[in-house]
């Protein structure tokens, strides 16, 4: 099994910065991708930023410029640096990752989620 713990969620004002850290645990041979999807209340949940493992990564539009994700290979980790927060980025962040077993079986887990709150 994998399991996936998500920190550095929270509140913060409007232009401000949090960074958020996924780390990877378990029975976990590689890691092909690791990324993070959000979901507002009352919304689907959508993609924020993927990185695969030689370190290509893809940003939904919404936070080109602002976010950044980046991922430490030898500690199973991926990391969201977001800056120049917005309300709108108010929402549930999860971590999401494929990984694959000792038995070369790739698997996609999700992590259990943090909050991240932007408001004055």
């Amino acid at each position: 099994q994998v399991q996936l713990v998500e920190s550095g969620g929270g509140l913060v004002q409007p232009g401000g910065s949090l960074r958020l850290s996924c780390a990877a645990s378990g029975s976990i041979l590689s890691i092909n991708f690791m990324g993070w999807y959000r979901q507002a209340p009352g919304k689907q949940r959508e993609l924020v930023a993927v990185i695969t493992s030689g370190g290509s990564t893809n940003y939904a539009d919404s936070v080109k410029g602002r976010f950044t994700i980046s991922r430490h290979n030898a500690k199973n980790t991926v990391y969201l640096q977001m800056n120049s927060l917005k309300p709108e980025d108010t929402a549930d962040y999860f971590c999401n990752a494929e990984v694959v077993d000792l038995a070369l079986r790739p698997y996609e887990y999700w992590g259990q989620g943090t909050q991240v709150t932007v408001s004055s």
